[in-house]
């Protein structure tokens, strides 16, 4: 029986779902694309793609984190668009003043995601209503004090958004360096496990020991800091501060929906880093190759909705399959006792 166990074939877990999908999106991009006469495989095809991973790929870390606890971050475009601005105004095209530029960025990302983190650990206000109403006195603060485009970067900045190791451009390197690392946070340290018990059950984590507060207050501040990371991206790239470039993008819907592509409950409690960089990947080949088809904006946002149900629905019904065999079992236990309980009744 045992051997006979051993040559089953393995559930596919949601990780390996994702990458399943990600071939074959992989595969119809390439035919789609050398139908039109263009070559999906080609050097500047393929970092371009890569290139389309960095900015998702940073706040979609930092959204699994926030996901991961049983939150919801929705203030994420503000960040990254404050973070441009900030970053463009103190560098001023000055390269000295990169270093300062970035600690600043950064350093108001991070006290926005310990204010987010704060009311939602302690206040026991949900993530989404949290993020929410700081995401609109964020978008209250741009659009008074700043009309356009603001700030300038110097070009040993601009080469951070601009330079490739290889067919890799750096700052997809830099964002899959946050992932190794936010990896070992979850995997390696005893508040990454306990990210993962808060975000399964609050209250049975409790029970167990663990305070529940910290690892949500650590997941805003980490995410609220990729999304600074994410804005100085986009300063890089664009040389110039903009005070609607997050919501441009639409990172905070588009994150999500990474994340939950990629596999994560969005309940909380159960996902990875692999599945979201997974998911991200994923949308970034679609984007491409809708790109390569010229479709409209409002078709590639049609397509994009349908992935995602499609995804939920895949993983929903996943998880009603395991159910019952449980259960059955459950059942079955409760019929193969009762008639020994009924013997010794009579």
């Amino acid at each position: 029986m045992n051997a006979l166990a051993r040559l089953r074939p393995t559930r596919l877990t949601s990780t390996g779902i994702v990458y399943l999908v990600l071939v074959l999106v992989l595969v119809l991009g390439a035919i789609i694309t050398a139908a039109a006469g263009r070559n999906f495989f080609s050097a500047g095809n393929i970092s371009a793609i890569l290139t389309g991973t960095s900015i998702l790929g940073f706040i979609a870390i930092g959204q699994t984190l926030v996901i991961l606890a049983g939150s919801l971050d929705l203030s994420v475009p503000y960040v990254a668009s404050l973070a441009s601005l900030l970053g463009g105004v103190t560098m001023a095209g000055q390269t000295g003043n990169i270093p300062l530029a970035v600690v600043t960025a950064l350093g108001v990302a991070a006290l926005i995601g310990l204010v987010n983190g704060l009311v939602v650990a302690y206040l026991h206000v949900h993530g989404f209503i949290a993020t929410l109403g700081m995401g609109l006195i964020l978008a209250g603060y741009l659009g008074t004090n700043y009309k356009g485009s603001a700030g300038s970067a110097p070009r040993d900045f601009r080469l951070i958004g601009a330079l490739n190791i290889g067919p890799v451009p750096l700052s997809t390197i830099i964002m899959l360096g946050c992932a190794v690392l936010v990896i070992l946070l979850l995997r390696r340290t005893r508040i990454g496990h306990h990210l993962y018990a808060v975000g399964g059950s609050k209250d049975v984590a409790r029970l167990s020991g663990v305070r529940t507060q910290p690892p949500v207050v650590l997941a805003h501040v980490l995410c609220s800091v990729l999304a600074g990371m994410a804005g100085l991206l986009l300063l890089a790239r664009l040389s110039v501060g903009s005070p609607t470039i997050g919501t441009q993008g639409g990172y905070d819907l588009m994150s999500i929906a990474a994340v939950v592509l990629g596999g994560t409950v969005l309940a909380g409690g159960k996902g990875n880093i692999l599945g979201t960089l997974g998911g991200v990947a994923i949308f970034a080949v679609m984007d491409n190759v809708m790109g390569v088809m010229q479709l409209n904006a409002f078709l590639q946002d049609v397509v994009r909705g349908l992935v995602i149900v499609v995804a939920v629905a895949v993983y929903a019904r996943r998880n009603a399959d395991l159910r019952p065999a449980r259960f059955e079992r459950s059942r079955a236990a409760r019929h193969t006792s009762a008639p020994t309980t009924a013997g010794g009744a009579a």
